[in-house]
């Protein structure tokens, strides 16, 4: 083995991201992946990069912080952005992309790298020599994951993620749907299922009484609050709904100019629009009772679903008291974590800390040592948050968002020009940051 290579354990958004930051810059790179030997109980696909969720990467709006964390990684170079791109398909003003298409782009690109090398095995150990830069995300195998937590002298901390489900788009009544986006703003690319009061009471209703999957007599249920399941957030209130993931504001019928009192919103799956991503239903209930209760929906009563919703444990470590701003552990900083399992939340946010963590294991091959990126970029603050002392007594994963940007001092004034404030400095400090970056080579 080249003395230059850099294991990397786990093929999602974080392993793949990190392998591109390495490889433009010359050196050898082993990605490791158990798919297809092994999958985890939420992984379906024999192609890295898989997305087991939602196909939407979310907002491109500048003003956004989504937008502005996806500006910063496009100057930064990022693979899974530049696939995403060529992948994506109609979804507004966010960037949503045709899941086969990009999870093979992103495949392909790196397989054409001459320095790189993939395994698909399962790994149950850390490997003992070279930089090791484990991305196993929030589904770590059960072996590996002992491993990783000899290493940490730690335990894992640990939450409940669900996967909201795909509806085929020709098994839809399209005589009581319309699309549109809110406001009218961009091209109507979601597909809206309006409900009265007295459907969306008896929707609600289902919701609370529906049968749901058990959890097992040892798991101590802690959901992510930023993706809850829909039935969840249902038993906050009565209202919750139609002020959350089924609010009507901005979606007047285009035929009767009126407000629903709730919809929901589908949104393409793919570039044929052939299958279409309940918005915000990730769901614990079980199949039959999906099936039952998603039928109440208006245009959905014979819905046929290609993805059913389902629940599963999403693991991240404790990185506050773990982890180096360089994203090395503190015990031992020939390993490097990356990705969700480092505390972050999102497809994006995840692809963000594998960048960081293949251009700092790049500067410890290149002996030079790498300033983190300033807490004013977006990039910067995820970095910060979960490597800092300032979550470590409440840590939760966390998606980007302008609250965990460096404090703009600035006068009274409305939320997006602020956040434009903000942008503007985040590009500017990116800027100057990516001034120190030597040149990358080319493979």
């Amino acid at each position: 083995m080249n003395a230059a290579q850099v294991n990397i354990i786990g093929g999602g958004l974080a392993g793949c991201e990190a392998a591109w930051q390495l490889l433009k810059r010359g050196h050898n790179v082993h990605l490791f992946e158990m798919k297809p030997v092994s999958f985890s109980p939420a992984h379906k696909m024999d192609h890295l990069a898989e997305l087991v969720c939602s196909n939407s990467f979310k907002s491109n709006a500048l003003d956004s912080a989504p937008g502005l964390l996806k500006s910063e990684m496009r100057r930064l170079d990022s693979l899974i952005l530049s696939v995403a791109d060529k992948t994506a398909v109609p979804a507004g003003q966010a960037l949503a992309v045709d899941r086969i298409a990009f999870s093979r782009g992103v495949e392909k690109q790196l397989l054409q790298q001459k320095n790189f090398t993939l395994s698909r095995i399962e790994i149950t150990e850390i490997p003992p020599e070279h930089l090791t830069i484990i991305a196993t995300g929030p589904l770590t195998s059960d072996g590996l994951a002992q491993s990783i937590s000899q290493a940490l002298g730690s335990s894992y901390l640990y939450f409940y993620d669900a996967i909201a489900p795909i509806v085929e788009t020709d098994s839809i009544d399209m005589g009581k749907v319309y699309w549109a986006s809110r406001y009218d703003k961009g091209t109507p690319d979601y597909l809206n299922c309006p409900l009265s009061v007295n459907e969306y009471q008896t929707f609600h209703r289902e919701l609370l009484s529906g049968n749901k999957v058990a959890a097992k007599p040892f798991e101590d249920i802690r959901h992510f609050e930023g993706c809850l399941p829909i039935e969840v957030l249902a038993a906050r209130g009565e209202d919750t709904l139609a002020f959350g993931p089924m609010k009507p504001v901005g979606l007047l019928h285009p035929q009767t100019g009126e407000m629903p009192y709730a919809v929901v919103q589908l949104r393409k799956e793919n570039h044929s629009g052939s299958l279409l991503n309940m918005v915000g239903f990730q769901t614990k209930l079980t199949w039959p009772e999906q099936e039952r209760i998603f039928r109440l929906i208006p245009g959905l009563e014979n819905a046929q679903f290609a993805r059913m919703g389902s629940i599963h444990r999403n693991t991240y470590i404790h990185s506050p008291s773990l982890l180096q701003t360089s994203l090395q552990l503190k015990t031992d900083p020939r390993l490097f974590f990356a990705g969700q399992i480092t505390g972050v939340e999102g497809y994006m946010e995840s692809t963000a800390m594998g960048l960081l963590a293949g251009l700092n294991a790049a500067a410890v091959l290149e002996g030079r040592r790498l300033d983190p990126p300033p807490a004013s970029t977006a990039i910067g603050a995820l970095a910060h948050y979960i490597t800092s002392d300032d979550a470590a007594n409440n840590f939760q994963p966390m998606n980007i968002n302008f609250g965990i940007l460096k404090t703009l001092a600035a006068n009274k004034m409305k939320k997006k020009e602020k956040h434009l404030l903000y942008v503007g400095r985040a590009l500017q400090d990116l800027s100057e940051w990516m001034n120190t970056l030597p040149s990358p080579g080319h493979s």
